[in-house]
């Protein structure tokens, strides 16, 4: 079986610009979504985001989270308070997600990931979150958020 999969802490909202968010946080991140970049009306996307992402092939979806979650411990509490802030001025269409998104048997594409040791692609079927994760979704307000894609 061919599995992609990555993993992204987003904070998002309909009136911070990503860039506003990196700022107030100090931290840079991987990916932005400007809202109504794809289209203005109705806006596509429909908020702004800012996102630590891990696309790492051959892990695990909670090493991929681990990763994650090693570069947002020096902000956490930064992370926290602007998430409790964001969600507080507009709480239908702010706030974090932490995104997993799997696609199974995926044709095409160079992310691909197949293990080399058959016996390991297993390996990257199952996944957990740990006490540490599961605190910091709690703390930030966030939702988890798990997309899996199979071919027809």
């Amino acid at each position: 079986m061919e599995i992609e999969q990555y993993a992204y802490f987003a904070l998002k909202s309909a009136v911070v610009p990503a860039a506003e968010m990196a700022e107030r946080l100090g931290m840079e991140p991987d990916e932005v979504s400007v809202r109504g970049s794809r289209i203005a009306e109705p806006p596509r996307p429909i908020r702004h985001a800012w996102k630590i992402v891990c696309r790492k092939p051959g892990l695990a979806v909670d090493e991929q989270i681990g990763q994650i979650m090693d570069r947002l411990r020096p902000c956490r509490e930064r992370i926290v308070a602007f998430s409790a802030e964001l969600r507080a001025r507009d709480p239908d269409q702010a706030g974090a997600v932490l995104e997993v998104v799997r696609y199974f048997d995926h044709s095409g594409g160079e992310a691909l990931e197949r293990p080399r040791d058959p016996a390991d692609r297993h390996r990257l079927l199952g996944w957990a979150l740990d006490h540490e994760v599961l605190e910091f979704l709690v703390a930030t307000g966030a939702h988890l958020d798990v997309d899996e894609y199979g071919s027809p």
